[in-house]
């Protein structure tokens, strides 16, 4: 299986979660999607534990079975679609997260995520 990380699953996993830990462990590629790295990195920046969860991220991005998944100009036509979707349920889903459910639509991935929101985007696979 193939998994994009949302910013909490990332967090789950670092914090030794379960069920977290097994889905990594098991998946076959890991994909860190670009606007999660930028999260998490802000958020570094805002804690007390910046250097020890900066270079925990390094070591994790450091496997070979971990890439980060930048959008393309095809990433716009999932997300605009996504955005339309949404919009005619009258759903609203931070920006950020509804970059992440694009590319985790274009590149058909499995998307570890506790965030409820994404259950309105059936195209979107969840673990």
């Amino acid at each position: 299986m193939n998994v994009a990380l949302d910013t909490n699953a990332y967090s789950d996993f670092m914090r030794g979660d379960v069920t977290r830990v097994q889905i990594i462990r098991t998946a076959r590629q890991i994909y860190l999607p670009l606007m999660v790295l930028g999260e998490l990195r802000a958020g570094f920046a805002a804690g007390n534990q910046k250097s020890v969860n900066a270079a925990n991220l390094q070591r994790f991005l450091g496997s070979p079975r971990v890439l980060v998944l930048l959008p393309d100009e095809q990433t716009t036509h999932h997300y605009a679609q996504l955005y339309f979707q949404l919009r005619k349920k009258g759903v609203a889903v931070p920006t950020n997260d509804l970059w992440i459910a694009a590319l985790v639509v274009q590149h058909s991935l499995v998307l570890c995520s506790s965030d409820t929101h994404f259950q309105y985007l059936p195209q979107v696979v969840m673990c």
